[in-house]
């Protein structure tokens, strides 16, 4: 139980052997996306209250390897409330709307802030006091658990709302009344936008666009993903029966916050000292590696469908 809501320091575990120019084990990488595609489009298309399970399931599990990776700064997540409030913001989402799941998040965030504030000072301090063999005065003790509450708190506030704040509007979009074809066209446009990036900058990219955070970006990786979510989004609401334009547009956006949540976990790992998140999927490293660009479009596709479609 210990183990569970406290993992232990992630350790930075090799990638499974690349199997050419892409960096990464295909074979691995197809066969886990496309089973992830299979569970998504099972619980959609048979019983939609299967995906808030499985979305929920998912963000947890990122959650846990975020704990992991944390506690390499010897910052701790308090799981226990993320969870329950993973659960509560999720369920709020679904049965009742946008203000409940808000409520929720809110909730979340302030129970963790609470919870990070009342742990015992020892689980956060005794480690380094104990290596460094030297006395320390009281008052630099307390200062030192101030701060290390204080950055935990930090984190718990974030981790709250990048992944079950995020994953909300996922829920939310699942809930609508085409909900189960709006949820898949979520997902693939950021899909359509790593194929496409990842083709394009294997085979023609040569300027970087941010090597101190993410060397195997490039400039010409972000045209190919552009292009190739502009048409998606386009083909999809084609097939949908929606504006065409639009979804050029929506696909145009996506591109952006996808880049961005990207270069955002990679910063974060970068900071880290971590390749991947963890090993949950193979091929593809940990959940948060695949959550990354999906959470940060569920809100740009949730918009969109209330004011464009």
């Amino acid at each position: 139980m210990s183990t569970l809501l406290t993992p232990p320091p992630t350790r930075d575990h090799a990638p499974l052997p690349a199997t050419g120019r892409a960096g990464r084990n295909l074979p691995a990488a197809v066969g886990v996306a496309v089973v992830l595609v299979l569970l998504v489009a099972g619980s959609l298309l048979f019983y939609r209250e299967l995906f808030v399970l499985l979305a929920v399931v998912a963000v947890c599990g990122a959650q846990w390897e975020m704990a992991g990776a944390l506690a390499r700064k010897r910052i701790r997540l308090p799981l226990a409330p993320l969870w329950l409030g993973t659960l509560g913001t999720a369920v709020c989402a679904w049965q009742v709307g946008a203000e409940a799941a808000f409520g929720s998040y809110v909730a979340t965030a302030g129970a963790c802030v609470l919870w990070c504030f009342m742990d015992q000072a020892e689980a956060d301090t005794g480690t380094p006091l104990e290596e460094s063999g030297n006395a320390v005065p009281r008052s630099d003790l307390h200062d030192m658990v101030r701060r290390s509450r204080s950055r935990s708190a930090a984190a718990s506030v974030f981790a709250a709302t990048y992944l079950p704040f995020l994953a909300s509007f996922a829920v939310l979009v699942a809930a609508q009344e085409e909900g189960a074809q709006r949820v898949m066209m979520m997902i693939a446009l950021p899909a359509a936008s790593d194929t496409g990036g990842w083709l394009v900058g294997v085979l023609l990219g040569r300027h970087p666009m941010a090597p101190s955070v993410s060397p195997k970006k490039s400039w010409e990786g972000f045209v190919g993903s552009l292009l190739a979510t502009v048409a998606a989004g386009a083909g999809l609401l084609y097939l949908l029966d929606g504006p065409v334009w639009a979804g050029a547009v929506l696909g145009a956006c996506v591109v952006v916050v996808s880049t961005l949540g990207d270069l955002g976990e990679s910063l974060l790992k970068r900071d880290l000292g971590l390749k991947d998140m963890g090993t949950l999927l193979p091929g593809h490293g940990g959940m948060m590696d695949r959550l990354d660009s999906v959470l940060v479009a569920a809100p740009v596709v949730y918009v969109f469908t209330l004011v464009v479609w």
